[in-house]
């Protein structure tokens, strides 16, 4: 039996690396469906049991998992303070489980709709919880990394898919794609088996126990240390504190829209920002339809194309193994910045290639696609579900980073509806379009997205609490810096002081390290020369 944390056996690494694990299945998840959807819309008895829908109609199958997933998040924003991390998962884990066997035994198109709506708000009230779940029990140096190995499960989810999909492919019936479709259970069950016996975060239990008690408990296990060691206790006096600052007025839904001293309204349309933004990259143009999009453009088979799929998000999940040292290393807003630029220049000459044709140029064309999916990643995926968690206060982290996801979805849905008609009716310049849209998205992160990394939870409340800019110093601003929000600059300068102070630390233990080793050798040096005499 479990003790009241729910954690008498699992402490430290071995605790950090179960919730991981049932957060890291709650993206798998949500990349796995969005994956399978690639093969089933291609798929001859699928196509035969829906009453062979057109194109827009294939679009708003497929897109109605994403209405879903914005009410699961709008759910989530309602139910994740009150319910918790944990428990939020759970539910979405159950009503997940509901949609996926109504999907995989639909006969008819309204159970199809029906059951891609339940699942979509699953998904909403899962990728809604646990990358603020995952956030609240890391240590900060450790922060980006972990919801990173999120995002690259996602991937596997994804990848998983399309080579279910494919090997599906040659099968005769409506095994082809009930199969696929059925085959998530297995990583719902999971979450649904395993969650119940975790404990929830430390900021949640301290803010809703009525007695710090219970969530120190959690927190002297997450870090393997005693409740009274000075780390323990440091970081709990942080999360106290952040509390007690942020409960000096009633939490309410206006808070989303108010400063509360900390600038929490805008740190909250960042929030909704960046993830709506990630959508307006495209990626899900090559998520939901790479095999559609390699025959319609690029003229493949319906065989070859779900191949050339399955290899292209293999490509995807070993790249962003790449994101698990650079997103903490280098930085959320550099990454943003760059591989925004980087998706511009990929869609501008995907778009050249596919107008021009020529087996030259389609096979520039699928470099591209794999070159674009690097760029996203590296970027735009794991970077944009950190950030919310770590630019919104604890007072509206829970509502704020589920109305971001739903931001996300919102977007997502967006695009998937459009794709189809798009690529049927203009082509090459859908790619044009999207190509704007990743110009635009790193204009706005040079303008106004402070970088958040290496800066604890807690720290970055009172990183907002001081004023702006200080009158003095803004004649020693640059002009060509005075159109960001001042907060940017501020931010850079605060994380490389930390950057710093860190490697300092680092070099004074080196160098202490070594000077005891160099008395150690000469101390016994000098004994070996006494003995000698």
């Amino acid at each position: 039996m479990a003790d009241k944390t729910g954690t008498n056996v699992l402490t430290g690494r071995s605790l950090v690396t179960a919730i991981t694990s049932v957060c890291s299945a709650g993206f798998l998840l949500f990349g796995y469906d969005q994956g399978v959807m690639s093969g089933v819309v291609i798929s001859k008895p699928w196509l035969g049991q829906m009453g062979n829908p057109s194109t827009l109609m294939i679009g708003t199958l497929t897109s109605l998992y994403d209405v879903g997933a914005v009410i699961g998040a709008v759910i989530a924003a309602v139910s994740a303070e009150p319910l918790g991390r944990k428990r939020t998962l759970i539910l979405g884990a159950m009503v997940l489980i509901v949609g996926t066997i109504l999907m995989g035994s639909a006969y008819e198109r309204v159970q199809f709709m029906v059951s891609r709506i339940l699942t979509g708000l699953g998904i909403g009230l899962i990728t809604s919880s646990t990358p603020v779940y995952q956030s609240e029990i890391s240590v900060a140096k450790h922060r980006g990394w972990q919801v990173c190995c999120q995002l690259t499960t996602m991937l596997f989810g994804l990848m998983l898919a399309y080579w279910i999909n494919y090997g599906f492919y040659f099968k005769q019936g409506d095994i082809q794609w009930r199969f696929p479709l059925l085959f998530q259970l297995v990583f719902a069950v999971y979450i649904l088996l395993l969650t119940p016996w975790l404990p929830d975060t430390p900021r949640w239990l301290m803010r809703h126990d009525g007695s710090p008690d219970r969530g120190l408990i959690v927190l002297s296990k997450l870090r393997s240390l005693p409740m009274e060691h000075p780390v323990v206790q440091s970081e709990g006096d942080d999360i106290l504190q952040a509390i007690k600052l942020e409960a000096q007025e009633e939490g309410s839904w206006t808070d989303l829209f108010r400063s509360n001293g900390i600038s929490a309204h805008k740190r909250f349309y960042l929030a909704l920002g960046v993830q709506f933004m990630q959508q307006m990259s495209g990626i899900n143009i090559v998520t939901y339809y790479a095999p559609t999009l390699f025959q319609s453009s690029l003229g493949m088979s319906s065989r070859m194309a779900l191949l050339m799929g399955c290899f292209l998000q293999l490509f995807y999940i070993i790249a962003s193994f790449v994101t698990w040292y650079t997103i903490d290393h280098i930085g959320r807003r550099p990454l943003l910045i760059s591989m925004a630029l980087g998706m511009c220049v990929v869609l501008v000459i995907e778009a050249a290639t596919v107008a021009t044709g020529g087996t030259g140029a389609s096979v520039v064309a699928v470099i591209m696609v794999f070159a674009f999916e690097a760029c996203f990643t590296w970027g735009w995926m794991g970077c944009v579900w950190v950030y919310p968690p770590e630019i919104l206060p604890l007072k509206i982290r829970a509502k704020g980073a589920a109305l971001a996801a739903a931001a996300d979805f919102l977007g997502n849905f967006l695009v998937v509806e459009i794709t189809p008609p798009a690529l049927q009716n203009i082509g090459y310049k859908t790619y044009v379009i999207f190509a704007v849209l990743n110009l635009a998205n790193a204009v706005i992160v040079w303008l106004f997205y402070p970088e958040t990394g290496a800066l604890p939870l807690e720290k970055i409340d009172e990183f907002f609490v001081a004023p702006e800019v200080e009158e003095e110093d803004e004649n020693d601003i640059p002009a060509w810096r005075r159109v960001q929000w001042s907060v940017v600059a501020k931010a850079a300068m605060e994380v490389r002081k930390r950057k710093m102070k860190t490697r300092e630390s680092s070099e004074i233990s080196s160098s202490e390290t070594t000077a005891a080793d160099e008395e150690g050798y000469q101390k016994s040096t000098n004994e070996r020369v006494e003995n000698g005499k």
